[in-house]
């Protein structure tokens, strides 16, 4: 007879199993769309400041930025309204008051699952970058930037990036459907990887450029093609991505790295420290993306010990529900390409 905790724990990896593969049919693929507070400083005690706050909804994030009390406001500035974000524009007087120092604050970033990107240009050409989120919502202007706050601030960016883009995960979800045994397994997770990170680091930088509506569609369609691919090895045949997952793998993460790549370019990289961001966020991403596969194939491994008509139904209506919802964000983003 099966002991009491392995069945408690069965019923959870199931319970997850079965949130992983539900909850994005309610959810916006690829959701990471981070704020931007953007500081310029120009001659003769001049600076400009645009803030980027991401919409939800009708509405934008309740989210706002405290400038140091040195900032004297000059004139209305200019607010608009683009694609999921509504951006302010305005310039301020320092009168010759340095900017390293002086300390800049988020309000209401506390309990927000949103990421705040500044970015600091200063007169000399030095430039700052920092990330705020959560509990770490204020930055202060260092004397000179140090590359080690970049690189966790731009790591910590690509782990959240992952995480948070349903698209990616359940594309990984079904190659980890179809996939067995160790070794293949770590074929097919290195070419992905691989893949991403050459086009990944090719469209950050400007050598390929891709459309960022026609690259989102691919992805989504790619779920749907693995998870046709599950529903006819659930059939007994012998398919390609079965054959060659390494290949699978690493043709459509070739596609999924320009949507990684997208989203790095709505964080913005330093134009002093390219290489260091770029390397650190892909780092993030492969962090994310190894925390994934590790736990899902926990819950995999846990849920091919259990033998009961909840377990094969999780198992049977996977790849339908995985396709389905692909399938939808596949049309959403059509339609969407075309009406831009």
């Amino acid at each position: 007879m099966m002991g009491k905790p392995l069945i408690r724990l069965q019923v959870f990896a199931l319970c997850l199993l079965a949130g992983l593969i539900l909850r994005p049919a309610g959810a916006v693929a690829d959701e990471f769309s981070p704020a931007l507070l953007e500081i310029t400083e120009r001659q003769g005690g001049w600076v400009d400041v645009t803030w980027k706050v991401p919409m939800r909804g009708e509405k934008a994030i309740a989210l706002q930025p405290v400038l140091p009390d040195f900032f004297k406001p000059f004139g209305a500035g200019s607010r608009r309204q683009i694609p999921g974000a509504w951006i302010e524009f305005r310039s301020y007087r320092v009168d010759g008051q340095p900017l390293t120092g002086a300390t800049l604050r988020i309000d209401g970033l506390a309990g927000v699952p949103t990421d705040v990107l500044v970015r600091i240009a200063l007169q000399d050409g030095v430039e700052h970058s920092a990330i705020l989120r959560g509990g770490s919502n204020s930055f202060t202007i260092p004397p000179q930037p140090t590359s080690t706050e970049l690189a966790i601030s731009y790591w910590k960016m690509g782990t959240v990036h992952i995480l948070e883009g349903f698209d990616h995960l359940l594309f990984l979800l079904t190659l980890l459907l179809i996939v067995t045994g160790v070794w293949q397994l770590l074929k097919t997770v290195t070419a992905f990887t691989v893949a991403h990170s050459i086009t990944l680091a090719l469209a950050t930088l400007g050598i390929v450029t891709v459309p960022s509506a026609p690259t989102e569609a691919v992805i989504s369609l790619s779920i749907v093609l693995l998870a046709v691919e599950v529903v006819r090895k659930s059939a007994g045949e012998l398919t390609l991505s079965e054959r060659y997952p390494w290949f699978v793998a690493f043709t459509f993460g070739l596609v999924h790295g320009l949507g990684f790549a997208g989203a790095l370019s709505e964080i913005g990289v330093p134009q002093n420290d390219v290489p260091l961001a770029l390397v650190m966020f892909n780092v993030g991403v492969e962090t994310g993306q190894v925390m994934f596969v590790v736990a899902v194939s926990l819950l995999l491994a846990g849920l091919h010990m259990i033998h009961n008509r909840a377990t094969l139904s999780v198992v049977r209506i996977a790849p339908y529900a995985i396709g389905g919802t692909a399938a939808f964000w596949t049309l959403q983003r059509l339609v969407s390409s075309f009406a831009a």
